[in-house]
């Protein structure tokens, strides 16, 4: 069995690789890439100054709102007993046969879950586009990313209600959504969090912190976006870049979680 979680093991790190060191695309590189640099220069020399602190405080409050009240709204939107029960069933298969097949049974209500998320990504951010609304959307737009993370985390045996988990949260979205070399230290930071939460080592957790550096990645990532969609019918463009950052968190998340899980796996083996 062991032999089986190391191979699982290496192929996710062959994939956070990827995520990480991207190889370039010469005609994205050469043609596409300077054009949207281009535009968006242009747009961004119209963006006003205290636009990015906005945008960058109404992150945080949503964040603050969701973690505080709790989960239960965004817990309407799916059945969290059923989702816990499927995980219960499919680890148990897994226990007693470790194989491709009860591998691609774990992964498939993440992969579902995602396909749904990402759709409505779209569908919300095109609708709100198109009438002109652009930061006003932005619980909306959180509420989504935290309902990707849950599902992915429930489908992996993860409960994100406890302040180490939304932290760990937390430093996902940045993961996904940071670029170059500070996405791979803040990878790093991911996997050495994990490893202290999963061991219970972990130390306090400021999830202030954590809450203000993550709106701060989003701000950055979605200030042309959040501007441009808040102009009537162009602003029809936030749906691509909503279906966008949700792959993003969802594809990344998941790649994290299962390493999680395997690893536990692993460890549990070798006691």
């Amino acid at each position: 069995m062991d032999r089986v979680l190391i191979k699982q093991i290496q192929k996710i790190n062959k994939r956070e690789e990827n995520i990480l060191n991207p190889k370039e695309k010469p005609l994205l590189k050469n043609k596409v890439l300077p054009f949207v640099d281009r535009i968006q220069d242009k747009i961004q020399d119209k963006i006003p100054e205290k636009l990015s602190s906005t945008l960058e405080t109404a992150f945080y409050q949503s964040f603050r709102l969701f973690f505080e009240k709790g989960n239960k709204y965004i817990e309407k939107t799916y059945n969290k007993d059923d989702k816990q029960f499927e995980f219960e069933i499919n680890d148990y298969a897994i226990d007693k046969k470790l194989n491709n097949k009860s591998l691609r049974r774990l992964d498939k209500p993440s992969n579902y879950s995602n396909i749904l998320n990402t759709s409505f990504s779209v569908l919300e951010g095109s609708v709100l586009g198109v009438l002109g609304i652009g930061l006003p959307d932005i619980p909306i737009f959180i509420s989504l990313i935290l309902k990707t993370i849950n599902e992915v985390a429930l489908s992996y045996g993860f409960d994100y209600n406890a302040p180490e988990e939304k932290a760990y949260i937390l430093l996902l979205i940045r993961g996904a959504l940071s670029k170059a070399e500070q996405q791979k230290e803040v990878n790093k930071e991911i996997d050495s969090f994990a490893h202290m939460v999963d061991n219970q080592i972990a130390g306090d957790i400021d999830l202030e912190e954590y809450t203000k550096l993550t709106s701060a990645v989003l701000s950055d990532t979605l200030l042309t976006a959040k501007f441009v969609q808040g102009i009537p019918i162009i602003g029809a463009v936030g749906g691509i870049v909503n279906y966008n950052v949700i792959q993003k968190i969802g594809r990344y998340s998941k790649l994290k979680y299962k390493k999680r899980y395997l690893l536990k796996k692993f460890g549990d083996e070798n006691k």
